[in-house]
């Protein structure tokens, strides 16, 4: 196998592929099996997933379990209850309270801890010692709770109910999205491959691509916090590569079998040793930028590499197995287009659209990689405004009752008021919260930011809820003028933590720490975009080696690199121009909004870096064969351009049409993930893989394909010396 990734035939490999045809029964057999344990992994996965940004060890973190362990306020457990009055009587308001008190008793450990009447509102915190996954199923019952005790007009909000409420809107975004998919897929597929038997495989490999996924992250959600989001981001992205990958092998399948139609099997072999190593090559690019976000100590965002890695993986394996038994059932008859013949019908591909391309780049390399640099300079110029936040409550479905509620709050009251900042400060020892020392910096800290032109109310007090029953533990509640997620509420948390705080002067050895939501957003951006360069340099790394080994070249994996990071920026400059400046976000029905998905950027260059190497995998190691098989270099661009243009852009809309799945839903991080890549892919398999890659290989000539024997060795591959076939077409 070792041999077959280094780019030439690998007696395993061959043994392997001849043993899946003999066994192709079997395997198909365990593939179904995998398949209907996929469709239970599916319906029971959404009860083990949560939306928690909580980062192990933060600031906020430690925060949080001194609110849960000694105030008794758990802070994602906990619910809020929203109810209009029309006439706020004393009376009236004793009785809602009674009547909130007593329904919030029928869910487990749930109890009304604080309530307030403001602005024609009464809202009210009932609390619960469950886990935000375990709160966000009793979210029906405190409802119905509600309902019997005569609050008909009470809403539910807070984290429980929002996740609760979110959990059908990615289901149905899901369902909408896999239908769109299957239905652009099956036109491209039919347009490209024309009216054959053969247009069942991809499918067929990309429900069990899929399907494998989803049960090794049911199994993973067992023991690990996986997130929401999950299920969209496997199915959607698994359907699009398992598509690609079984597009690219039935392509080689149909010319081999057109050259030697007589021996299915053996066609089946060396399409596996063509195409097939390509695909391996592709899927552990793509796995190798997943890899990475396991770096992050942030179960948020492992959780999305660790479901998104099994993606790749998976692919992997379904090409290996899946692809070659279905290859050889269907035969030769399975790929001979019927009636429609297809764009990749067979032809002298030498004299089609992209072999013109790469004539046309190689006789202007300068003039081409110019333009191609300024046009994506262009797209990527907005990046200077990027901005993110942890997370946003208007930029998710507003008809829900927990986003009505929340926005009825932030209408009457303010946005901030659900979701307020908690100094919680730490004595030391018991009874030592109201020392005169303590106090009087308390006092201080709370005028500090009181001050704040960003802020709308401080309490304090001597007593519960603002110390705690032991007398060691005191805090501040800081409610601002922004929602939890604002530039202004980050940058509010910043200011408590390194400038009021000091500031206050409290005795030494007292330990502050700042919770609630804002700061959990503030730790959840800080500790991911702190470890975000150390994710490139590794993803740069490991890519350049295993590309040295797969092109067999020093020179290739730089230039792939560092085109696969021309596609991150392009992608990240035009979420800009859409999302936050608007261009074109009513065509598509995306929010308008300021800033981005903080875990979104990240996810999108773990993927997009991936999937750019896999794109440039196809082209380049068709162009190693010409290479190798004599061609000079202007012969081996143009080959290899001319063989696999066609179905790399090809593979490219449809996985487009995959990432639509996400675009098209109503939550605006998915959106913004789908939108993100979705772009990534077209601006890479075009402009950057069509015109860039070739014009600067033209520049470059022998240089591309050189490989000392030292590195050779090293990389446990075959030397390319540097050859000067200067004179060959």
């Amino acid at each position: 196998m070792l041999s077959a990734l280094a780019g030439y035939p690998s007696p395993m490999l061959e043994r392997w592929t001849r043993g899946v045809i003999r066994w192709r029964f079997a395997v198909i057999a365990v593939w179904v099996v995998i398949l209907a344990c996929g469709v239970f992994s599916a319906a029971k996965l959404p009860a083990l997933l949560t939306t928690s940004l909580n980062v192990p060890g933060s600031d906020s973190a430690q925060a949080n379990r001194v609110l849960e362990h000694n105030f008794a306020e758990n802070i994602e457990g906990t619910f809020t209850v929203v109810l209009p009055l029309r006439h706020a009587t004393p009376a009236l308001i004793r009785t809602l309270e009674t009547r909130i008190a007593s329904a919030a008793k029928e869910i487990p450990t749930g109890r009304l801890t604080q309530d307030r009447a403001v602005g024609g509102l009464l809202y009210a915190n009932v609390d619960t010692s469950l886990s935000l996954q375990r709160a966000a199923s009793v979210t029906p019952e405190l409802r119905h709770a509600l309902s019997r005790a005569g609050l008909t007009g009470a809403l539910v909000t807070g984290p429980p109910a929002l996740q609760h409420d979110l959990t059908p809107v990615l289901s149905h975004d899901l369902r909408w999205g896999e239908a769109l998919a299957v239905v652009l897929a099956l036109l491209l597929l039919l347009a490209v491959l024309g009216l054959c038997w053969a247009l069942v495989i991809p499918f067929a490999v990309a429900a069990t691509t899929a399907g494998a996924a989803l049960v090794v992250v049911y199994l993973m959600a067992q023991w690990f916090v996986m997130v929401l989001y999950v299920p969209n981001v496997v199915e959607l992205i698994g359907f699009g590569l398992a598509v690609d990958y079984s597009l690219l092998i039935v392509h080689r399948f149909r010319s081999e079998v057109e050259h030697d139609g007589a021996d299915i099997e053996s066609a089946v072999v060396r399409t596996m040793a063509s195409a097939g190593r390509t695909v391996v090559l592709s899927g552990l690019s793509v796995a190798i930028g997943l890899t990475t976000l396991l770096l992050v100590p942030v179960p948020f965002v492992r959780a999305l590499g660790a479901a998104g890695l099994a993606v790749p993986l998976v692919a992997i394996c379904a090409a290996l197995t899946l692809q070659p038994a279905l290859l050889s059932l269907f035969g030769s008859r399975g790929v001979r287009p019927r009636a429609i013949r297809g764009l990749l019908a067979r032809r002298d591909v030498l004299t089609g659209a992209w072999a013109r391309v790469a004539r046309l780049v190689i006789r202007r390399p300068v003039t081409v990689l110019v333009a191609s640099l300024v046009l994506l300079g262009a797209a990527s110029a907005s990046i200077f405004w990027f901005q993110v936040t942890p997370g946003s409550i208007t930029a998710i479905p507003q008809h829900l009752e927990s986003t009505t509620a929340l926005n009825l709050v932030r209408a009457k009251v303010g946005p901030a008021v659900i979701t307020p900042i908690e100094v919680v400060i730490d004595s030391g020892s018991r009874h030592h919260a109201d020392a005169t020392a303590m106090s009087a910096a308390r006092l201080r800290l709370a005028e500090l930011i009181l001050h704040d032109q960003d802020v709308f109310v401080v309490a304090i007090g001597p007593h519960a809820p603002y110390v705690d029953a032991t007398g060691r533990f005191a805090r501040i509640f800081v409610i601002n003028r922004h929602e939890f997620g604002a530039e202004t509420s980050q940058r509010l948390v910043r200011t408590i933590r390194n400038t009021m705080i000091p500031a206050a002067r409290f005795p030494a050895g007292t330990r502050i720490y700042v919770g609630g939501a804002a700061s959990q957003g503030v730790d959840f951006l800080s500790t991911i975009y702190g470890t975000f360069p150390w994710i490139v340099l590794l993803a740069l790394a490991l890519a350049y080696l295993m590309l040295l080994r797969a092109f067999r070249s020093l020179v290739l994996p730089l230039l792939a690199v560092l085109l696969d990071l021309v596609s991150v920026a392009a992608a990240y400059g035009l979420l800009v121009v859409i999302f936050r400046f608007g261009v074109g976000s009513s065509l598509l029905g995306t929010y308008h909004v300021s800033q981005i998905e903080g875990w979104v950027p990240i996810f999108i260059f773990a993927v997009l870096f991936g999937l750019s190497s896999d794109y440039e995998v196809f082209i380049v190691a068709r162009m190693r064969e010409s290479w190798d098989g004599g061609s000079g270099n202007a012969q081996a661009i143009t080959d290899g351009l001319a063989h696999t243009g066609g179905v790399v852009t090809a593979a490219a809309v449809i996985m487009v049409g995959a990432l639509g799945g996400l675009a098209f839903g109503q939550i605006a991080g998915l959106q913004e993930l789908g939108v993100g890549l979705a772009l990534g892919v077209l601006v890479d398999a075009t402009i950057i893989r069509g015109l860039m890659l070739p014009s600067a290989m033209a520049l470059l000539g022998r240089w591309n394909w050189w490989l000392p024997e030292v590195p050779a060795r090293l990389a446990r591959t075959k030397a390319s010396p540097l050859e000067d076939r200067g004179a060959r077409p």
